[in-house]
């Protein structure tokens, strides 16, 4: 056997990388990005690539795409991780692009998990994509806005793509069916169902098609029981993007604030035990510490931030007990959602009253003409005052009289409303 047989090496492949598609005809799902009157797809055929990042979920055809673009163009396509490759590797690149380049070739250099890179890590891009040597193409499943520096940001073109449709993960699933197992057939009910659990994540589908296919291989007929027997774990019918999915974290939501732990843990477990991101659900508990339980407990949310970065530390299925130690105390906590009132009440003057200007008293002298416009005059520094309080009036004029927070007796937040009410009579002794 010659080892450097392509079609031989080619048999080993996971079904996930035999069925990546090289152009857009083949490519399921992003059809706001890709579409016939999309950037991208101008781009492709006017041969003009500039600088992007693809941010998305896992599976949704991120590196397919940058592969596509770089095999639709006059380019080389290198390709980096971000978890394996360095400074070092990234000037190795940028040396071949400067080559290349003497050649009238563009050099693509597409950086997966490029949130992974550090700071100066991707500041060593910065030169080469303002010159022009490399187009780089980043992919995250991150925010960039947050994890890619904002001068790299401000040179490539963000494009969002979407955890592809039940219907593209069908299609993608009967296609991968037709190219490799034609001498097989699948009960229909067993593309929804993996279409359903693989949360839009197509390489996940397709894995999770080839293993059942591998498990029955000497099946000419694959059932849905076949199926459910070739899942290691029982797979609950769950969609991260569909109804379910906000029925399982409203009723998780409402138990909590109903002060029902055990229900709280029925519904954290329905998710988590159906695939659904951890990460997720302990943003939506930090939410939950202020919305629910605010001023009732501050330590709520230092509980809440810490069980995230407890999540990110360790990930399922470890992380599931620390979570549900977080519900559990967030459901045993005293309830108050003076906060969020006391918010949404504002927000409404905030919008109405944008044109009002913040007092002068309050505005800062830093310059001569600062003070002559009468900036900072009659600002009463409140640490110079007894009790380090003055009675100086900090809303505009046309929302003097306005109150906003109205604390309950619930939990601590009593003590605070003991404190604002002695704060409040103080104020008015003050002549």
């Amino acid at each position: 056997m010659n080892l450097f047989d392509t079609e031989e090496l080619d048999t080993y492949k996971p079904l996930a990388e035999k069925m990546r598609p090289d152009n857009l005809e083949e490519f399921f799902g992003q059809e706001d990005i890709i579409g016939p009157s999309s950037a991208i797809r101008k781009m492709i055929e006017n041969d003009n690539i500039s600088s992007m990042i693809f941010w998305g979920p896992p599976g949704v055809g991120k590196t397919t795409l940058a592969k596509i673009i770089a095999k639709k163009s006059n380019s080389s396509f290198y390709e980096l991780s971000a978890v394996t490759s360095g400074v070092k590797e990234i000037k190795e690149i940028i040396e071949i692009a400067k080559f290349n380049a003497t050649n009238n070739k563009k050099t693509i250099l597409f950086v997966d998990e490029i949130h992974r890179f550090n700071k100066a890590q991707q500041d060593a891009f910065l030169p080469y994509v303002e010159k022009g040597d490399i187009i780089l193409i980043g992919a995250t499943t991150e925010n960039p806005s947050f994890e890619v520096n904002s001068a790299l940001l401000s040179r490539c073109k963000v494009y969002i793509l979407k955890s592809l449709n039940q219907n593209d993960i069908i299609k993608i699933l009967k296609k991968a069916m037709n190219k490799e197992y034609n001498n097989i057939k699948i009960d229909e009910q067993c593309f929804n169902i993996i279409a359903n659990i693989c949360n839009g994540d197509a390489r996940s589908a397709l894995n999770t098609l080839e293993n059942v296919v591998t498990v029955n291989s000497n099946k000419g007929y694959i059932t849905k029981k076949d199926l459910e027997k070739s899942m290691q774990n029982k797979t609950f019918l769950y969609d991260k993007n569909g109804e379910e999915h906000y029925n399982l974290i409203s009723a998780l939501h409402k138990s909590m604030r109903n002060s029902d732990p055990d229900a709280a843990l029925y519904y954290l477990a329905r998710m988590l035990e159906a695939g659904e991101d951890p990460l997720y659900i302990a943003r939506r508990l930090i939410r939950f510490s202020s919305e629910d339980v605010g001023m009732a407990n501050t330590n709520a949310l230092v509980q809440a931030v810490s069980t995230f970065q407890a999540v990110q530390y360790i990930g399922m299925p470890e992380c599931n007990v620390n979570l549900a130690q977080l519900v559990v105390y967030l459901s045993s906590c005293p309830k108050s959602n003076s906060l969020y009132k006391a918010y949404e009440s504002v927000k409404e003057d905030a919008i109405k009253t944008a044109h009002v200007k913040v007092p002068l008293h309050l505005k800062n002298a830093v310059t001569k003409l600062d003070k002559q416009l009468g900036n900072g005059k009659n600002y009463q520094y409140a640490h110079d005052y007894e009790n380090s309080i003055t009675n100086m009036q900090c809303l505009p004029d046309c929302l003097k009289y306005k109150k906003y927070y109205y604390p309950t007796n619930n939990g601590k937040e009593k003590n605070i409303k003991e404190i604002l009410a002695k704060i409040e009579q103080i104020k008015k002794s003050i002549k």
